[in-house]
């Protein structure tokens, strides 16, 4: 019988249960006594409030229940804790000490509430899915899972192979956790991960409804170079995300601290300096273009809904741009330091696509006012600068700001003009849950 799913992204910030315990452990001093890991145990089930205790016993007693040799147990034990702590060593075989940890954790219902905010839906994948997914990772890496583990100078007396026992604990006992198991080991022995497998392993977090770092923290992802023409991120980036972090009346950052945060931002998909890469080609293409410094300042207080007012502060549009740039230059040397930024070429195809569909919402977006309880800002006024841009700079930066400017005014779109959107986003490149802020205005029915 398959184990019941939680719903893990709302109960914890990174992994749980038995993987858990094997993260700590194979972390721990090489001299770990029986004690110690016992202290370990007891931290791992005491995490929320007591409800690590739920998964590290279920995990546990999957184990227990399964007909699994011991010695299978042992390879997958001793691998995924990087040999750390090995029970015989203090007369236990495996299955003893897990005996130990399921009396430490007994049975027993959740009690937390999972979330305070919708839920995400639930994932389709069955049990059986889930397995095979998980065996043709294992099967991918093995190779590589062998072979640097044999480098690492492991001494473990192994009496199978490491990616054959995950790849029964998948078959024989649970998907899930043989799942986390192989995560741990890869991250245990560094094991190099490729951009491909890793889309794919992310893929199995989001079915699972795992917190991200799950998979991603500790993992050697052998990540593509910076290219800006890949749009890896799944929502917005570059200038038009940046306005966003400075939404609203209250911050508990500096402008420039702000700056340095959403440079550092890159999601989860995308190459370590990506996000940087993006902001500073976007805020380069502005700083060089021929709009006039009060076009840019109006684009800047809009999007932003004027949660930054630079034009309040008396701070020119082009210097703010060149402390953009500055802090992306930052950025990409601590993290990229062999990047060389290359500005794009513009996509002039799409400048005629992209200013129909400003033209068509102007007489809305004209009727509109951002922040007009203090230093309100017209709506044709916004307009009109987004449209120098989408026609004098570059319509990908320009389409992405018209999206923002229709997320700060709330202006009602059609189900037809959605759709549009959406195959703009998809010509562009942009990310699955691009407009996914805009949904809620479209007028359905």
């Amino acid at each position: 019988m398959a184990r019941q799913r939680e719903e893990f992204a709302g109960i914890y910030d990174g992994d749980f249960g038995l993987s858990a315990l094997t993260e700590k452990l194979s972390s721990a001093p090489a001299s770990l006594d029986d004690a110690q890991a016992w202290e370990y145990a007891a931290a791992v089930a005491a995490v929320c409030d007591g409800e690590g205790a739920v998964e590290l016993g279920v995990d546990v007693r999957c184990l227990l229940d399964s007909a699994l040799p011991d010695e299978v147990l042992r390879t997958a034990w001793l691998a995924a804790t990087r040999e750390r702590f090995d029970p015989a060593d203090f007369g236990m075989d495996v299955r003893g000490w897990l005996r130990r940890l399921a009396d430490l954790c007994p049975a027993r219902v959740r009690k937390r509430a999972h979330h305070h905010w919708p839920a995400p839906p639930r994932s389709d994948m069955a049990e059986e899915e889930l397995c095979e997914a998980v065996v043709r990772e294992m099967r991918n890496v093995a190779a590589e899972v062998t072979h640097t583990m044999a480098k690492s100078g492991s001494a473990a007396p192994l009496s199978e192979s490491v990616p054959a026992a995950l790849e029964r604990i998948v078959e024989e006992s649970d998907g899930e956790l043989g799942f986390r198991l192989l995560l741990r080991v890869l991250k245990a022995y560094r094991v190099p991960v490729g951009k491909d497998q890793y889309d794919r392993l992310m893929e199995l977090d989001h079915a699972l409804r795992y917190p991200g770092p799950v998979v991603y923290d500790g993992l050697n992802v052998q990540w593509l170079p910076i290219d800006t023409t890949r749009r890896d991120a799944t929502g917005d980036f570059g200038f038009s995300e940046l306005t966003s972090w400075f939404a609203g009346d209250w911050h508990a950052h500096t402008a420039r601290e702000t700056v340095q945060k959403a440079a550092a931002g890159d999601d989860t998909a995308e190459t370590p300096g990506s996000a940087a890469a993006l902001l500073r080609e976007d805020a380069l293409r502005l700083l060089e273009s021929t709009l006039s410094s009060d076009t840019i300042t109006t684009l800047w207080v809009a999007a932003s809904e004027r949660g930054f007012s630079i034009d309040r502060f008396s701070i020119d549009a082009r210097y703010w741009l060149g402390l953009i740039v500055e802090e992306c230059d930052k950025r990409l040397r601590e993290v990229a330091p062999s990047y060389t930024p290359v500005m794009q070429p513009v996509r002039v195809e799409l400048t005629d696509e992209v200013l129909r569909e400003v033209r068509e919402v102007a007489p809305l977006l004209s009727e509109r006012i951002v922040s007009p309880d203090w230093h309100g800002i017209p709506g044709a006024t916004v307009v009109q600068a987004v449209e120098e841009v989408v026609t004098r700079v570059d319509p990908d930066l320009g389409f992405r700001l018209f999206l923002r400017v229709l997320f700060v005014l709330s202006v009602p779109l059609t189900e037809e003009q959605y759709s549009r959107y959406e195959m703009l986003c998809g010509r562009f490149g942009y990310g699955a849950y691009h407009l996914l802020e805009l949904d809620q205005f479209v007028q359905r029915g």
